[in-house]
């Protein structure tokens, strides 16, 4: 993850100012902001409070990093000292229970912060790949991961197109997700198999 050439694209985006990027940078990695906040049991109000503190503090030092592509967990240590912030402004904790400012708490669960970074990385690559299908791609994988899952028969209704050539479509789709550039690291470590048989089913 920490090569990963798409944060170093996305972040040098974000540096020269394009705002789509910024956008994109925050829908990308809320999601792993938001699970460090609820693993600490933060309120909503203090969740949102951390949140606009992480991407201010983003804001301020995006320019300083040394290593743009190590930004996630640039943003996971940045949002677990923000939590500690707000647990000693809201007196939750007693604060002998609570280590020195500027320290992170002790976290048993440091594991699984680790895995939820992996899975935004993975789950963001995979989001990337598939905005880049054709639309005929788009429009077909999108029906088949339906929830409730649709019939053939209703898809071949919805999409205009035989009920045969589904299958057929849906490989080449599939094997044109595989290679976007946007998957080459996490297909490279393997890190992609599951997210696609998802999609297959």
């Amino acid at each position: 993850m920490g090569d990963d050439p798409s944060v170093s694209a996305l972040v040098a985006r974000v540096r020269d100012g394009d705002q789509g990027a910024w956008d994109e940078l925050i829908e990308r990695y809320s999601p792993l902001v938001w699970s460090i906040c609820q693993r600490y049991q933060l309120s909503r109000q203090d969740i949102d409070d951390v949140g606009q503190s992480v991407w201010l503090l983003l804001v301020e030092n995006i320019g300083s990093l040394r290593e743009a592509a190590a930004l996630p967990g640039w943003l996971a240590t940045t949002t677990r000292r923000e939590v500690l912030r707000v647990l000693r402004v809201a007196s939750r904790h007693d604060h002998a229970d609570l280590p020195p400012d500027g320290q992170l708490p002790r976290d048993p669960d440091a594991p699984t912060i680790e895995e939820e970074l992996i899975a935004a990385e993975r789950n963001a690559a995979l989001r990337a790949a598939f905005a880049e299908l054709q639309p005929s791609c788009h429009d077909l994988l999108s029906l088949l991961v339906a929830d409730p899952p649709l019939a053939y028969a209703e898809i071949s209704f919805r999409l205009g197109i035989p009920v045969g050539s589904i299958g057929p479509t849906r490989a080449r789709c599939l094997d044109r997700l595989r290679r976007s550039p946007h998957l080459a690291g996490l297909l490279a470590d393997g890190a992609t198999h599951a997210g696609v048989k998802e999609t297959r089913r």
